[in-house]
């Protein structure tokens, strides 16, 4: 870096620049006020044509003081195009310096021997101020719980819930048109003939975060179907409680949200490995109407007990649905119910 030198030059030598953009006028008498009381402390900087590149209001000043000459930086170093730069950011910049007006008036309230009003402080209204930090920390938190909402789709709907954990209520479904086909969530977007079909949500669930992520962008196409099933956001029995709760409050949400849009939902029913979820994996799945549970994790015998004796028995017990849908293989031990099967992905394309 150059050493900076401040030299004294005639005023009559410096030249205004012809499209300063700067508005400056008003400024003026409390420059002028300032040279008067501290003397000409901040150097008018000119390039080396004599034209002023930062300065402009400190030079109007001198002007009406009767100055003969002012202290000036010659910013030689710099380029044409960097000498345009350099004018607009020391203007701009000033812009983004704010007050903290207690700290502020706290040193006003120190000065007492020199008018601060000449500077322009008169027109401060410490009250108003305090007002406009009251609406702007009323406009902050406003902003954050917006976000907050944004996280958890409140901005979307807020439900009646159901349990110790407000698990968004459904509306019971009893009866439903044929069914020709349920294709999986994944599929939607690209499927040009829903007619007569269902969609389901068992097929990777990071295909159906979308859905929770943005809601209404799915509502148009999802009306075309029969029925939707809410999304099986997994509940593994080695997720940490909460995560297993938010799993389930997602799911019922989300169907929540969509009968809110007119769409006929189907309740999916799933607990997780954790006996702890037995205490909440039915809240918001309403009485006596059709549900849709699936059995594909039940890959050995222990699982398949569990499954049996543990999720569907109390599923059965507690809400005694007009019919289930069973995603997943036949079970012999669940024929004594109206159960109807639905054809797995696997079994559609592999016969599996």
């Amino acid at each position: 870096m150059n050493d900076i030198k401040i030299i004294q030059k005639s005023i009559a030598d410096l030249i205004p620049y012809s499209r300063n953009p700067r508005r400056n006028d008003e400024a003026v008498p409390m420059v002028m006020n300032s040279i008067k009381e501290f003397g000409f402390k901040v150097p008018i900087v000119v390039d080396r044509n004599n034209i002023i590149v930062c300065g402009h209001t400190r030079f109007k000043a001198a002007l009406k003081l009767g100055l003969e000459t002012v202290p000036c930086i010659v910013a030689d170093d710099l380029s044409d195009e960097q000498i345009k730069a350099f004018r607009l950011a020391d203007n701009k910049v000033s812009e983004k310096a704010e007050w903290d007006f207690e700290i502020l008036s706290g040193e006003l309230d120190d000065i007492i021997n020199i008018d601060m009003d000449s500077f322009g402080f008169e027109s401060i209204d410490f009250e108003e101020y305090e007002d406009y930090e009251d609406y702007e920390h009323e406009e902050n938190q406003q902003e954050t719980q917006r976000r907050v909402e944004n996280i958890v789709n409140l901005e979307y709907g807020q439900f009646d819930g159901e349990g110790k954990y407000d698990i968004p209520k459904l509306e019971p479904v009893t009866e439903l048109p044929p069914i020709s086909e349920w294709i999986g969530f994944n599929y939607v977007l690209s499927d040009n003939d829903p007619t007569g079909k269902a969609v389901h949500f068992f097929i990777d669930d990071y295909q159906f975060e979308r859905i929770w992520n943005n809601p209404q962008q799915y509502v148009e196409k999802l009306r075309q179907y029969v029925c939707v099933a809410t999304p099986d956001f997994s509940p593994y029995g080695d997720m940490p409680l909460a995560t297993q709760i938010f799993n389930i409050y997602r799911k019922a949400w989300v169907g929540a949200f969509l009968q809110s849009q007119g769409i006929t939902v189907i309740p999916t029913v799933r607990a997780s490995t954790d006996p702890r979820s037995m205490e909440f994996y039915l809240d918001g799945i309403p009485k006596n109407s059709i549900v849709l549970i699936s059995n594909m994790w039940t890959k050995d015998k222990e699982a398949r007990k569990y499954f049996i004796e543990h999720e569907y028995k109390n599923m059965i017990d507690k809400l005694h649905p007009s019919k289930v849908l069973v995603y997943g293989k036949y079970m012999d031990e669940l024929k004594d119910n109206d159960v109807e099967y639905i054809e797995t992905f696997s079994q559609g394309r592999w016969g599996k």
